[in-house]
């Protein structure tokens, strides 16, 4: 009977190397502004505010002069760079270097689409952070899609570039490419091959932790999926792990561990999103341990 976190869960390299850059400014300076939520994850920014860490919006951006403002893994429009040149603002930019290069090639894509009348289509969150960075290379006239009724947004006698956004399903992104390529086929006249490009820019750091958390979630008997509940990937690894056990559960800290949940003797399989501390999961673990209901391995 066992108790055990999954190792391979836990900050990605862009989340990681945000905070650490964080964490560096404010142990020289004492504080930092960062634009938007460093982490979908409360309990972290919660442990980075009492740090120093202070979190503004895109509004308050506007009002800041003359200070240090870090722009978090997620990327940035360019209208933020824009202002932060007009209030004298110093950027620590810890924009993930995937989210970068996706941005680039969004923004190229899109100045050859204008030549075509074409159109560029993102699979992702309205509204997510990323998907604002990336919509701003287009000037924001790019598609956002999340589930098949919203492809009624696209014109469908016209060209059409499809991206993801970097941290959404993987299953979610094929399915959405194929039912797009259908309706092209039915209702552009002289449809070809380059009326549609479809672009797989999810994350394989992402990607690669499906099929990890499918093999995982069959091994114990109960699963605790540890993510705060903002965070888009939390949400597509947790429906990854509970198709294949129905005994998973999603929480955000281990106040939301219910005890009916669990059985004399059960194995207890702890895991969490790309935006999930490490030391939150040994937290969670820790509190089910305490239950003495289970024994850790020797």
């Amino acid at each position: 009977m066992v108790v055990e976190i999954d190792r391979n869960s836990g900050y990605c390299f862009g989340v990681e190397f945000a905070i650490k850059m964080a964490e560096d400014e404010m142990q020289e300076n004492g504080h930092l502004y960062c634009l938007g939520d460093i982490v979908h994850n409360d309990m972290e920014v919660k442990r980075l505010y009492e740090k120093g860490l202070r979190i503004i919006d895109r509004d308050q951006l506007q009002d800041i002069h003359d200070a240090k403002v870090l722009i978090r893994a997620h990327g940035e429009p360019p209208e933020t760079y824009k202002t932060a040149m007009q209030n004298n603002l110093e950027l620590i930019d810890a924009s993930c270097p995937v989210v970068l290069k996706l941005q680039n090639r969004v923004k190229h894509t899109f100045d050859q689409m204008q030549k075509v009348n074409g159109q560029v289509v993102i699979y992702g969150k309205k509204g997510h952070a990323e998907v604002i960075g990336i919509t701003g290379q287009t000037r924001g006239e790019a598609i956002i899609v999340t589930t098949e009724e919203d492809l009624d947004k696209i014109d469908f006698s016209r060209p059409v570039t499809l991206f993801s956004q970097t941290t959404k399903s993987t299953k979610g992104f094929y399915h959405i490419r194929q039912l797009i390529q259908e309706k092209l086929a039915r209702e552009k006249v002289d449809f070809t091959d380059g009326d549609f490009v479809a672009n797989d820019s999810i994350c394989r750091q992402v990607s690669n932790r499906e099929p990890h958390l499918t093999k995982f979630a069959k091994e114990y008997d109960i699963i605790i999926f540890v993510s705060g509940k903002k965070s888009s990937n939390g949400r597509a690894l947790f429906n990854v792990c509970l198709g294949e056990n129905k005994r998973s559960y999603f929480i955000e800290s281990e106040e939301e561990l219910v005890l009916s949940w669990f059985e004399t003797g059960d194995s207890v399989g702890i895991c969490g999103a790309t935006s999930t501390p490490m030391w939150l999961m040994e937290r969670v673990a820790e509190y089910i341990r305490s239950l003495e209901l289970y024994t850790t391995p020797q």
